[in-house]
């Protein structure tokens, strides 16, 4: 697939093309736990096609876990039959750790399963694109160091914290390189950590080393989408400086602002909140938060609507639907 082409055929679409993030309720339509699906590639896989078959999205994306990464580099991680996987813990601390660590290869910890997930997608849905997921360099890194401890020695130690973003980017390249060479056609990139930062900081300490990644492996069989659930606005600008192109906004930005910081060719997804809406609105909420959204967007031909971040585990299936019909339902009268 040239996915580029794909692009065109959104910015050309008089309809409005919906992607949310979730493998959870896919998780759940199978009849399978968390801890099983993030150790399991091919429950994994099973998830993403329970998706595809019960709402036929227009792209197929892959579970969002921030600790994959983490994990390779030699983090603990904490696992759950109900609950999303969290690092326990800090693995480096000074510069020290930071020259010693290990840049990890591509078959440590849950990696391999992960690229799993990622092969069996590529290699079973072939009408529409399959975007993998991976952690940003930033967070990543914040999660190996302490997101406390990392917030403080940018400012007290930065070189320190410049070499262990390099060691991330490193392996993130790699990752997201073998993903492509599996055949998904894009890459969602997760850094939520970088939206705490300003936008002055945000290019120093995260978008120069996402740039770099993007430089590896966006063309025009692969697209690179960046999400920032940390983002409040402020970085929006930095995102875009990254060159990816896609930008994937929470549900507390505006979405009209961001707009106006993005080129027109440069596909923005978002951003119903995940939790608010879809996880604890009522089914004629969600049906009604979805129309307000796509009546604010419809005059943007670069808009996707999307989740604000990937949907929970406990997500009602009538709310699910309730989103997919009223996309549905507008694209009909429009």
């Amino acid at each position: 697939m040239n996915v580029f082409d794909w692009v065109n055929s959104v910015l050309d679409s008089p309809k409005t093309v919906v992607i949310p993030i979730m493998t959870h309720p896919g998780i759940e339509a199978i009849g399978k736990t968390i801890i099983e699906a993030v150790n399991d590639g091919e429950t994994q896989f099973q998830a993403i096609k329970a998706i595809q078959e019960k709402y036929s999205p227009d792209a197929a994306t892959m579970i969002m876990d921030l600790t994959v990464e983490a994990e390779a580099f030699g983090s603990k991680i904490h696992l759950s039959e109900k609950e999303i996987p969290s690092v326990v813990g800090r693995i480096v601390c000074d510069q020290d750790f930071v020259r010693q660590l290990r840049i990890p290869s591509l078959d440590c910890a849950r990696v391999p399963q992960y690229l799993m997930a990622a092969r069996l997608a590529a290699e079973n849905i072939k009408d529409k694109p399959v975007f993998a997921g991976c952690t940003g360099p930033f967070s990543l890194a914040g999660r190996l160091f302490g997101l406390t401890e990392i917030m403080t020695s940018m400012f007290i130690e930065p070189e320190i914290i410049k070499q262990l973003l390099e060691k991330c980017s490193m392996f993130l390249t790699s990752y997201v390189k073998e993903m492509k060479k599996l055949g998904t056609n894009g890459i969602l990139m997760a850094e939520p950590a970088a939206g705490l930062l300003s936008g002055e900081m945000c290019d120093e300490f995260s978008s120069v080393y996402v740039k770099e990644i993007v430089d590896a492996v966006q063309d025009d069989d692969f697209i690179f989408i960046l999400h920032n659930c940390g983002n409040t606005g402020q970085v929006t600008q930095s995102m875009v400086s990254t060159g990816a192109g896609g930008l994937h906004f929470r549900n507390k930005v505006n979405l009209s602002e961001a707009l106006k910081e993005t080129p027109d060719n440069i596909l923005v997804f978002g951003n119903l909140d995940p939790v608010g809406i879809f996880k604890s609105g009522a089914p004629e909420n969600v049906f009604y938060e979805t129309i307000e959204l796509l009546k604010q967007m419809v005059s943007h031909r670069n808009f996707i609507i999307s989740s604000g971040c990937d949907i929970p585990p406990g997500t009602p299936a009538e709310n699910i639907e309730a989103f997919f019909q009223a996309v549905k339902s507008f694209n009909l009268r429009n």
